[in-house]
């Protein structure tokens, strides 16, 4: 079933920074698998809420008691690992990079990661709200502001280097 929610805006104001007129979609998991390659067990977010091509992308990741990573990371106090939790905002980044139409069918690969600091455990039960705008890009190389929360308070923030590559 797909679940679109397409708004235009018309005026010059709101035109992105590559000149593209801001949309905003709902994507589900199967459609956030037409914009970026990983797959379960390592696609790390459940639904993207809105985004902007080339911009910004607000996704969502439901954790939940059976993740395989809680086997080992603590059995018995769960914590989702931080070095996942990057991954996925790295993968909400990727939906707004991945989804401008001449990156179709192209990989966006860490370049590094900058000033991340993790403030709050992810635990399961967590509705995990991932934020990625992209504020710098050079040719195939970008930067991705990021930062994650839990009920308004935030668990992990910093700066993601991307390379799209194929």
């Amino acid at each position: 079933m797909e679940n679109h929610c397409f708004e235009l805006d018309r005026s010059q104001k709101d035109l992105g920074p590559f000149g593209s007129r801001k949309e905003i979609k709902m994507l589900n998991k199967e459609e956030i698998k037409n914009i970026i390659p990983q797959r379960e067990p390592f696609l790390m977010i459940d639904e993207v809420e809105e985004f902007t091509p080339g911009e910004s992308a607000t996704a969502y990741k439901y954790v939940r008691e059976d993740e395989w990573y809680f086997k080992g990371h603590f059995p018995g106090n769960p914590i989702m690992p931080g070095v996942l939790i990057a991954e996925s905002l790295a993968q909400t980044g990727a939906v707004a990079i991945l989804g401008v139409e001449e990156n179709k069918g192209k990989n966006a690969l860490f370049g590094g990661i900058d000033k991340m600091k993790f403030k709050k455990q992810v635990v399961p039960g967590d509705k995990l709200k991932l934020e990625v705008k992209i504020i710098k890009r050079k040719g195939p190389i970008g930067v991705g502001e990021a930062i994650a929360t839990v009920d308004g308070k935030i668990a992990a923030r910093g700066e993601l280097t991307f390379a799209i590559v194929g």
